[in-house]
């Protein structure tokens, strides 16, 4: 049975990342933004996942979107302002904009550059501004870091590389009390600690981290939703509509519904990579494996034989 098909997928490699002002009518200074999946992107109907940048002294203006956003800071300490307050971020924090609240975004004058990985869905429409309205400029606030462990921390988290051990799973070593928040699921060599879900508010997507030790293996198949991958450490061999692809730090790649994807961790160490769904998956029948539906043609066509 032939692997190619219709191309649903996207692989952005890092050195090809190119930094752009947004397309988003939504005032801004100092803002670029690497757009890995979009509207128009083969696959892409729900999606819309970015890195973006800040210079030092950066602001963008207040204003609600249509769509839900979250996002996961890798670099530098930016300042998101809404009605609540203001939150200095720093890497590793990650965090949810409901649909319909006003925020802005800012860096601190003479400060460090700050990058985050943002995920909008449902996706951003040119034809309709970019689903962005301005409002009228919050009131500035002094901004407080995250605090996991303060049960009012609604739409915030924070992971470390540390966080994804199996063996580092101790009370004594947890930021919060162990909970379904601290969970880590754990098979075939693969370990996801979820982030942005529904138990954080998000009702259109999800963001969670993915390590894959030595030899982690998944086997082909594909979902009834879109995923986006963004590679933070390891070498991973990555199969999308039957094409193969060594994907390193830095990289980035999509896979829409109906993309049949696979991985596996070709190096020596852990591979990690922050991943994103739209829409959320369903309470059943989130993933069909290739190897199982194989299988049942297998057992029934064995059976036919015999029943002859």
């Amino acid at each position: 049975m032939s692997t190619e098909s219709t191309v649903r997928h996207v692989v952005m490699r890092a050195d090809e990342a190119v930094y752009q002002p947004p397309a988003d009518a939504r005032g801004s200074t100092g803002l670029t933004r690497w757009t890995i999946v979009g509207e128009g992107s083969p696959g892409a109907l729900h999606t819309e996942f970015s890195v973006c940048a800040l210079e030092p002294g950066a602001s963008v203006a207040a204003a609600v979107q249509s769509y839900e956003e979250c996002f996961y800071v890798l670099e530098g300490e930016p300042v998101l302002q809404t009605a609540d307050g203001a939150t200095r971020l720093v890497p590793g924090d990650y965090g949810l904009l409901s649909v319909g609240v006003a925020h802005e975004w800012r860096t601190e004058p003479g400060g460090a550059p700050a990058r985050f990985a943002q995920m909008r869905a449902t996706q951003p429409r040119a034809a309709y501004g970019h689903d962005v309205y301005d409002v009228a400029p919050l009131p500035r606030t002094d901004p407080a870091l995250v605090d996991v462990r303060d049960p009012r921390t609604r739409s915030f988290g924070h992971i470390e590389p540390v966080n994804m051990e199996v063996d580092k799973q101790r009370q004594e070593l947890l930021a919060l009390s162990a909970s379904m928040r601290t969970a880590l699921l754990v098979y075939s060599g693969i370990t996801v600690k979820m982030m942005v879900d529904s138990d954080l508010g998000a009702d259109l997507t999800t963001m969670f981290m993915v390590q894959y030790e030595p030899a982690g293996v998944a086997g082909p198949h594909d979902h009834p939703f879109e995923e986006t991958y963004l590679f933070l450490e390891g070498e991973a061999e990555a199969v999308f509509d039957g094409r193969t692809y060594r994907l390193r730090a830095g990289d980035a790649a999509f896979a829409g519904v109906g993309c049949v994807h696979g991985f596996r961790n070709v190096g020596d160490g852990p591979v990690r990579w922050l991943e994103t769904q739209a829409p959320q998956p369903p309470g059943r029948h989130s993933y069909r494996f290739v190897r199982d539906w194989d299988y049942l043609r297998s057992a029934t066509g064995h059976a036919h034989e015999e029943g002859h």
